[in-house]
């Protein structure tokens, strides 16, 4: 069983930035696809970005968050992260990560672990 953690997040106010971490201790991040989504309160749980396996060198992020925010990986620390800039009230929500073996990287069904979850809250 794979146990994805996460920390980061917090409150902040709009305009600002958070920096939210997932980490595995039992597996090797970097043999999954990582996705990041999100679920505001009363609302479906949508993506928010998605890095490859290994090199990390394929990114996708929903349109909604394109520029605004980054996904990364460094496989040395065994580390997925996504850097959220330009922060808006309606980024606010729960955060997950997720690690996917296959499938379609925009479909919350195709990630077989999930970390915790961690509040992003920001204020206008």
């Amino acid at each position: 069983q794979v146990q994805l953690v996460q920390s980061g997040g917090g409150y902040v106010q709009t305009g600002g930035s958070l920096r939210l971490s997932c980490a595995a201790s039992e597996v090797t991040l970097n043999t999954y696809t990582i996705g990041w989504f999100r679920q505001a309160p009363e609302k479906d749980r949508e993506y928010v970005a998605a890095i490859n396996a290994m090199s990390g060198g394929i990114r996708e992020y929903a349109e909604s968050v394109q520029g605004r925010f980054t996904i990364s990986r460094d496989n040395v620390k065994n580390m997925v992260y996504l850097q959220m800039d330009s922060l808006k009230a309606e980024d606010t929500a729960v955060y997950y990560c997720a690690a996917s073996i296959a499938g379609t990287w925009r479909l919350d069904t195709s990630y077989d672990f999930w970390g915790q979850g961690t509040q992003v809250t920001v204020s206008s």
